[in-house]
């Protein structure tokens, strides 16, 4: 048996897999729970200490035996989150997150110093966005100034992971092309970004690796304190949704992936720099070749999870209940900002319900307008990519979203395209262990990820779903409603 372990940082919890790529299966995993820190101004954190935490109780959980064949591991971890370092590695306040809407003001100010939203996106290829890294490390010069002081290393969590593991502070071109802090065109820094923050900010900045080089090898210290073994090596790793593309086998054209967790994602492959910020598509590197355009919504299962609350429903009821409804929800519309919105860029939005009438008030219409408002949100990215000149066959769906063969059938129709479920789960985990993997095969000589991704990441048929298309008539019409309504309240969260 031969294996190699994939890690994902995720926003929720902390998982680690170990795959054993000879007889392509999953033989193990282990998880832990992440703590999140909530504030009415939009604060989102976490803390280094959760992470090291995650890997203790993650490698804690495993065989000995198990790990001790681990080859190679790859890491994923939520984006754009800012992990502040001083000269020995500790922390030096909490690591701001991907959700975190706090940093609005600072985002004007990179703005406007470098000439206005057109300029922006010239340099880096997106939008100056509350989600990204840059206004969180300018949010820190402003507000922090003693932590400013003492920063040596900007990590983002999966990086911090990586230097957990090996000690070597490096980042790879798809992570880094989610700090708006890179040109993800020519694959540089971008200085002029840069010096808006801070003259000395380029310098603090880690060395950038290739996706197919290592980020270094298992520490002794890490290998004695996980029960893995010393000097294997770690590969670049990479951001949740680029893994989540490995893991998906979205490395070459043809097909979408959508990841349905916390946050909604729609991304694609692209074999050469493609982005449409005005409308949501963000021009990210891959983490195996080429480009990632991606739509990112900061609220899919948030949503489900709070109408779910509401009504005290367990998981299973959301479906059993919302199946009662029709699609469209008898004119009910959920308009899911809770955590505020990235796309529409709308940092400081309020979720509301809407559209209630005597006739059509009812748990039924509203649970099931909450699992259609984060399908419509995707479908204006799928939009955007077709402007771009994409022509999808497919879908491919995972996160939380795709367990539930109602919101499948939902995606379908409102998407309407065919949506394609994975064999194994925890996507992200697993295209951190296919990118180990592909590290590995490397160091022997080149290996192809598309070939690679072809022979491991197989579909499950029983899970297939095509769209219907009676619903999908009524899906075009219930969209229309709900983009008039996003654009009716969109001026009152400005």
């Amino acid at each position: 048996m031969k294996t190699v372990a994939g890690i994902d940082l995720g926003t929720q919890s902390m998982k680690v897999v170990i795959y054993d790529y000879e007889n392509h299966e999953i033989i193990e995993k282990a998880s832990c729970p992440m703590d999140l820190i909530s504030e009415n101004d939009g604060t989102r954190e976490q803390k280094t200490e959760w992470f090291d935490n995650g890997l203790t109780v993650c490698f804690g959980k495993l065989s000995a035996e198990n790990k001790a064949k681990i080859e190679a591991i790859g890491v994923s971890g939520q984006q754009h989150g800012f992990v502040p370092l001083d000269k020995d590695g500790k922390a030096l306040y909490n690591i701001k997150l991907w959700n975190d809407t706090s940093t609005v003001e600072e985002c004007n100010i990179i703005t406007e110093a470098a000439g206005g939203n057109a300029k922006v996106v010239e340099a880096l290829g997106n939008l100056m966005l509350p989600g990204f890294t840059a206004p969180k490390i300018l949010w820190l010069k402003r507000h922090k100034p003693e932590a400013w002081a003492n920063l040596k290393y900007i990590m983002l969590p999966h990086d911090y992971l990586n230097y957990k593991l090996t000690g070597d502070y490096v980042m790879e071109y798809g992570d880094s092309s989610g700090t708006a802090l890179f040109d993800s065109k020519n694959r540089v820094w971008s200085k002029k970004i840069c010096d808006i923050i801070d003259p000395k900010l380029i310098d603090l900045l880690p060395k950038l690796i290739e996706p197919t080089a290592p980020a270094g090898k298992v520490s002794a210290e890490a290998a004695k304190a996980y029960g893995i073994p010393e000097g294997i090596p770690v590969s670049a790793g990479g951001g949740d949704n680029m893994m989540g593309a490995i893991g998906t086998g979205t490395v070459a054209d043809g097909f979408l992936t959508m990841s349905m967790g916390t946050s909604g994602t729609l991304y694609g492959y692209s074999a050469k720099p493609i982005a449409d910020p005005e409308n949501g598509l963000s021009g990210f590197c891959a983490s195996s070749d080429g480009w990632l355009p991606l739509l990112c919504t900061m609220n899919c299962t948030v949503a489900t999870e709070f109408v779910r609350g509401l009504f005290g429903m367990k998981v299973e009821e959301l479906d059993t209940v919302a199946s009662k409804s029709v699609p469209g929800a008898d004119g009910v519309v959920v308009l899911p900002f809770f955590n505020g919105e990235r796309t529409p860029n709308l940092p400081n939005g309020r979720a509301s319900i809407t559209g209630l009438t005597a006739a059509n008030t009812s748990r039924e219409n509203i649970c099931r307008a909450a699992l259609e408002s984060a399908v419509f949100a995707m479908r204006g990215g799928l939009e955007a990519f077709r402007k771009l000149g994409f022509e999808p066959k497919e879908i491919r769906l995972i996160g939380g979203g795709s367990k539930s063969p109602l919101w499948r059938q939902i995606a379908a129709d409102v998407m309407n395209l065919p949506i394609r479920i994975p064999v194994l789960d925890e996507a992200a985990a697993l295209g951190a262990a296919v990118q180990a993997l592909w590290c590995l095969k490397n160091q022997n000589g080149k290996c192809d990820i598309a070939e690679l991704c072809a022979e491991h990441i197989k579909l499950d048929e029983s899970k297939g779903t095509t769209p219907n298309p009676e619903n999908v008539a009524k899906y075009n019409e219930a969209y229309k409603e709900y983009c008039k309504l996003v654009d009716t309240v969109s001026p009152l969260y400005k």
